[in-house]
């Protein structure tokens, strides 16, 4: 698949520039496009139970957001450094940046050090094939910097907002940089309405780097990927499979339960597994352990994107987000919501 079939305009008046909360709404009052092989659907996300079916199943990201995103000062002067993925306490991978509305990559040499607060960080080298992350080695775990320093990673079409804002209904073991924010629509009372429905839920765990990586290789299949830890348990595997053997659907919440579930998949059905994942979904590899796909929208030239399109093919990705544009959906994390059931 070719980087130049992801690419699509967009007007600057689809930006979600601030959580619904801020105008006077609730959470889960923002809009629902439903994507199905009969055609597109508006509604609203407290809509959702009425696509769904009793014995189908979402499974949800316990993943909470930290304050990753860490001021540093170095022979460039004031930059960012928003954390990506944990090896171990003191070393992770990381995306410096101008600042919040201008990304790198940045004219930086291995062994460059930068002061975040009372801490030290030296830059080591570059992620292989990802020249905008590098690994950042720091003279202590990088939680007592986060604790001292961090704030949520956001970016420039909108501010930053207090950590609460960015957790989800689901959110549980602290550990992604951004927000899973497919889920962050589900409310106490949308949970509910699903359990009348007897629509189930069962989570799985994926710390999220940071933003949907931009692919920047000619063919998309070339794109590298930088590893996420996550963890399927035995009994989320087994209720999968189970609502499989029984009809229902499998309806992954989140890019990010796509990527874990895929990785847990075998031809024999899903596994428990956990470590980390490089895991590239993409249409030519296609999608096993899903049915469908409750999401935000997404930017182009992103493996975000390219994830879609393994559900939709890219004639239908395209078709979906033409809708979206013509009939004013708002993106990316506090705008609106994309259901997606093949």
């Amino acid at each position: 698949m070719r980087r130049t079939e992801l690419v699509f305009e967009r007007p600057e008046r689809v930006f979600a520039h601030e959580p619904p909360e801020v105008r006077g709404r609730a959470r889960d009052d923002v809009r629902l496009l439903v994507t199905r092989p009969d055609g597109h659907r508006h509604a609203r996300f407290e809509d959702l139970p009425r696509f769904l079916r009793a014995g189908d199943l979402l499974v949800v990201n316990e993943s909470a957001a930290i304050p990753a995103s860490l001021p540093a000062e170095g022979s460039l002067g004031s930059i960012l450094l928003n954390l990506c993925t944990r090896f171990r306490s003191d070393l992770w991978i990381a995306e410096p940046r101008w600042s919040s509305g201008k990304p790198g990559p940045l004219p930086i040499d291995p062994g460059e050090t930068l002061r975040i607060g009372s801490a030290t960080v030296r830059l080591l080298s570059p992620y292989p094939g990802i020249p905008r992350l590098w690994f950042a080695l720091a003279d202590r775990p990088f939680e007592s910097i986060v604790a001292e320093t961090g704030g949520p990673i956001h970016y420039g079409y909108t501010e930053a907002w207090p950590m609460e804002v960015y957790q989800t209904l689901f959110s549980r073991v602290p550990g992604s940089a951004e927000m899973p924010s497919a889920a962050r629509p589900i409310t106490r009372r949308i949970r509910e309405q699903l359990d009348r429905a007897d629509v189930r839920i069962a989570p799985i765990l994926l710390h999220t780097g940071v933003s949907s990586l931009e692919i920047d290789t000619d063919t998309v299949e070339a794109q590298a990927m930088y590893p996420e830890p996550f963890r399927v348990s035995r009994e989320t595997a087994d209720v999968v499979n189970r609502t499989h053997a029984t009809g229902g659907r499998v309806i992954a919440v989140g890019t990010t339960v796509v990527r874990a579930l895929e990785s847990a998949w075998t031809p024999e059905g899903l596994r428990a597994r956990g470590g980390f994942t490089r895991l590239f979904v993409n249409p030519d590899r296609g999608v096993h352990a899903v049915d469908g796909l409750l999401t935000g929208f997404h930017d182009p030239v992103t493996s975000h994107l390219a994830l879609l399109g393994a559900f939709l093919g890219i004639d239908g990705v395209r078709g979906a987000y033409a809708e979206a544009i013509r009939a004013g959906y708002l993106w990316h994390e506090f705008g609106d919501s994309h259901l997606v059931i093949r």
